[in-house]
């Protein structure tokens, strides 16, 4: 099937050529634009497809380019929410938080991934979000459902993670930082230590809960033991091919 013309469009995080980036800095680009106002949600559906194509920058600049999209992120983000130890649980509202974990990054359908090497402020980054999650819930979705709330929700919810106050979101900015370790862990893997993805294991301090400092934790230790057999390969295979080395050398001399 031929990529949908919302797929086509630009997904860059470079610096638009205008000062004051808008929604529109991107929707201006598109092939198509999304129908606004309308009382179904397809438009938006269409638009959010970004999410599923737009690559998570951090890994790019380490050469992984077909590593994972916005919505790979947010999906296990989703499930890891699922799995909250009981004791954590208990004191929050789970579905609450899963729903957090999948509308979090929203505003990346047209922000796109900006990471902290991408020059943009975080009060800039902030409101573009902002502009973006005000474009998504109020253009495309105010008279979906019209006067059932769940375009409003939707923005509280986004809105309730930004502010980082309740318990709930103090929870899903420690998954959003779990899932990170976890890809950080599988890349390297996936890499044969090829490539070290070290840097972004301070993430790790920034981690709120104790349950989830339990978890990075045990990543962190997942990874040392993975280096350190990286290192008894490498040795062990330094020891072969010296050995191979010497008995060449033995047999010439005789």
């Amino acid at each position: 099937m031929a990529p949908s013309a919302v797929e086509d469009a630009p997904q860059t995080n470079a610096p638009p050529t205008d000062s004051h980036w808008t929604p529109e800095t991107v929707l201006a680009t598109l092939p198509r634009r999304p129908e606004e106002g309308s009382s179904t949600p397809l438009p938006f559906f269409h638009l959010i497809e970004r999410l599923k194509t737009t690559k998570r920058e951090g890994w790019r600049r380490f050469g992984i380019n077909y590593g994972e999209s916005i919505s790979d992120h947010m999906y296990r983000m989703a499930i890891i929410t699922m799995l909250c130890p009981p004791a954590l649980a208990s004191r929050l509202d789970i579905s609450r938080c899963t729903r957090m974990a999948l509308i979090h990054d929203m505003a990346e359908t047209l922000v796109g991934d900006i990471t902290p090497v991408d020059g943009v402020s975080k009060v800039e980054k902030s409101r573009r979000e902002a502009e973006t999650m005000d474009y998504l819930c109020t253009n495309l979705l105010s008279n979906v459902h019209k006067g059932s709330g769940q375009a409003q929700s939707m923005r509280d919810v986004w809105q309730e993670y930004e502010d980082s106050a309740t318990e709930e979101s103090k929870f899903v900015h420690d998954v959003d930082k779990l899932e990170l370790l976890l890809q950080m862990n599988e890349y390297e893997r996936s890499h044969e230590g090829r490539i070290d993805l070290g840097e972004f294991s301070h993430v790790a301090n920034r981690i709120v809960l104790p349950e989830m400092k339990s978890w990075a934790g045990d990543l962190l230790a997942e990874r040392e033991a993975f280096w350190r057999s990286q290192e008894a390969e490498q040795a062990a295979s330094l020891d072969a091919d010296q050995a191979v080395n010497g008995q060449k050398r033995a047999d010439r001399s005789d």
